[in-house]
C-alpha cells in the first residue's frame, strides 16, 4: 500500500544533493547531441563547452575541469559509436568513466588492523564537523563489531570536550578527557592507555581545530603522531566551502600529511566542487562522507556510484545497503507474508511506514533511483511530512479500528480527524487507499500469487 503522498508539479525548494544543479547542467549538455548519428568535432564542441561550464559552476577547480573536458573530447573523437548506443549515450559513458576517475577511481576504505589497537587521528578546521564525525565514525565501527574509545585532544576549547562527551554518551562508547593537562600529545598517550585498560581496539583522536591553518596547529598534530603512531590520519573538510576546502587540503598535505579525506555536509546546499577536485589536486582519496546530521549519516565514498548519481543514473547499490542496514529484515519479511496472505491491516501499514522512515527522507531515497536525477526530482516533489500525518491518523484510531477499518463510520472519522490534527477528507483518503490495497491483494491471491498475477496482467501467460 502506498502512503498518502501528494505529488506536486511545482519546482522543489529544498535541495537534497550537492550535485543536483550539476546533474541538470550535464543533462542539458547531453541533450545537445540528441538526434545526431555520429560524433564529430562540431557536434561535441558545444556539448563539451556546456560540460566545462557546468563543472566550473559546481565550483570545480579550473584546471581539473579543463583536464576532464580534454580527456572526454580525446576519447569521444577517437571512438566509433558503439552499436546500440546513440552519440549522447556514448558521451555519457565516457563522461561517467572520467568522473569516476576524477572522484578517485576505486573505493578507498579505512585501513585499520584487525588485531591489536587501531589508531585514527581526525584533523580539520573549526566548523568543519570534525567532532561530530568522530562520533559518527565511532558508531559505524561499533556497529561493525569494534570497540572504539574517543579522545578529546582539544586543549583550547572546553565546549569541544563537552560536545565529544555528549556524543560519546549517545553512541555508547567510552571517552577520555582531561581538562587539567595542557599537552595534547600527553592526553592522547593517556587515552591510549585507557583504551587498553578498557579492552578497546580502536582509538579515535579528536584534535584541536583553528579558524585557519597555522604553525601551532600543524606542529601539535605532528607532536601527537610522534607520541602515538597513527594507522589512519583523516582530514575533515566542509563540502559547503567548495574550493576553499581544496586549498585547506593542500596546506595540510604539505605540512602534516594524511591518508584520506572526509567530506561533511554533502547533503547541504553546496555545489560539489570539493568532492570533484580534492583527489586530482592533492592525490588523497575521499574515504567517507557525511550525508546528514544523525549519527547514522556516514557513508563510504564510492567514486563509481557518485559518478552515476551526478549523471542522473541513480545509485541502487547504496539504496539496497541502506535498506539492509536500517530496516528490520525479519519484520519486513513478516509484513510481506501478511500482505501475500491478505491479512495486511492498518497496524501493519503503520509498521511499514516506520520501516521506511528509518531509511531517511522519501525524496532522499528517490534520488538514488535511475532517472531521478536533475530535473526529474523537481517535477515530482514528495512531501515527507505526509508520513507523519498518516501515522497521526492511524495512532488516533483504536486497536479495533486499526485491525478492522470497516467499522469506521462517520462519527469515528470525525473523532480520528480531531485526534490527529487532520480533517475528515484526509482520513477518507487513507481509508480509500487501504481499501484499494485490499482489493489488489484479493486479485493477486485469486490469480495464484504474484508471479501468475503479473503474467495475467501483462497478457503473456506461461511459456
Amino acid at each position: 500500500m502506498q502512503p498518502c503522498i501528494p505529488v506536486r508539479s511545482a519546482r522543489a525548494t529544498e535541495r537534497f544533493d550537492v550535485f543536483q544543479d550539476l546533474t541538470k547542467r550535464l543533462e542539458g549538455a547531453m541533450r545537445k547531441l540528441a538526434g545526431e548519428t555520429k560524433l564529430t568535432e562540431d557536434n561535441i564542441k558545444e556539448a563539451l563547452r556546456e560540460v566545462r561550464m557546468a563543472l566550473l559552476e559546481a565550483d570545480v577547480n579550473y584546471q581539473v575541469a579543463k583536464t576532464l573536458v580534454a580527456r572526454v573530447r580525446e576519447q569521444a573523437l577517437g571512438q566509433e559509436v558503439l552499436e546500440g548506443l546513440e552519440p549522447a549515450q556514448q558521451v555519457v559513458k565516457i563522461v561517467h568513466e572520467e568522473l569516476k576517475n576524477l572522484l578517485g577511481g576505486e573505493t578507498a576504505e579505512l585501513e585499520l588492523p584487525e588485531k591489536g589497537m587501531a589508531t585514527v587521528m581526525v584533523m580539520g578546521l573549526q566548523g568543519s564537523g570534525k567532532t561530530t564525525f568522530c562520533g559518527k565514525l565511532a558508531k559505524q565501527l561499533k556497529d561493525q563489531g569494534r570497540s572504539p574509545l574517543l579522545v578529546a585532544a582539544d586543549i583550547y576549547r572546553p565546549a569541544a570536550i563537552d560536545q565529544l562527551e555528549t556524543i560519546a554518551g549517545q553512541v555508547g562508547v567510552p571517552v577520555h578527557t582531561d581538562r587539567v593537562k595542557k599537552s595534547a600529545p600527553q592526553i592522547v598517550k593517556l587515552g591510549q592507555r585507557k583504551a587498553r585498560d578498557n579492552r578497546c581496539d580502536v582509538l579515535i583522536v579528536d584534535t584541536a581545530g583553528r579558524l585557519h591553518v597555522d604553525d601551532t596547529l600543524l606542529q601539535e598534530l605532528n607532536d601527537i603522531e610522534k607520541t602515538v603512531s597513527m594507522d589512519e590520519k583523516l582530514l575533515v573538510l566542509d563540502a559547503m566551502t567548495g574550493q576553499e576546502a581544496v586549498n585547506i587540503a593542500e596546506q595540510f598535505s604539505g605540512r602534516v600529511g594524511y591518508d584520506g579525506v572526509v567530506l561533511t555536509k554533502l547533503d547541504g546546499d553546496a555545489r560539489g566542487g570539493a568532492a570533484l577536485s580534492v583527489k586530482e589536486i592533492t592525490g588523497k582519496p575521499v574515504k567517507l562522507v557525511g550525508v546528514g546530521e544523525k549519527l547514522d549519516d556516514l557513508e563510504v565514498f564510492h567514486p563509481d556510484r557518485m559518478a552515476s548519481r551526478i549523471l542522473g543514473m541513480g545509485d541502487v547499490l547504496t539504496l539496497i545497503e541502506q535498506a539492509e542496514s536500517k530496516m528490520d529484515l525479519d519484520e519486513a519479511q513478516d509484513l510481506a507474508d501478511r500482505f501475500t496472505r491478505g491479512e495486511f491491516t492498518l497496524e501493519d501499514f503503520q509498521r511499514q511506514i516506520k520501516q521506511i522512515k528509518r531509511m531517511g527522507s522519501f525524496k532522499g531515497m528517490m534520488k538514488l533511483l535511475p532517472g531521478m536525477g536533475g530535473d526529474a526530482l523537481d517535477k515530482v516533489d514528495v512531501d515527507d511530512d505526509q508520513f507523519m500525518r498518516v501515522e497521526a491518523i492511524i495512532n488516533s484510531m483504536t486497536p479495533q479500528e486499526r485491525r478492522k477499518p470497516d467499522i469506521i463510520n462517520g462519527s469515528r472519522r470525525k473523532r480520528i480527524a480531531r485526534g490527529s490534527g487532520t480533517n475528515v477528507s484526509q482520513v477518507n483518503k487513507l481509508l480509500k487507499q487501504y481499501r484499494d490495497m485490499r482489493r489488489m491483494m484479493k486479485q493477486i491471491n485469486s490469480a495464484g500469487g504474484l508471479q501468475e498475477f503479473g503474467q495475467k496482467v501483462l497478457g503473456g501467460g506461461p511459456h
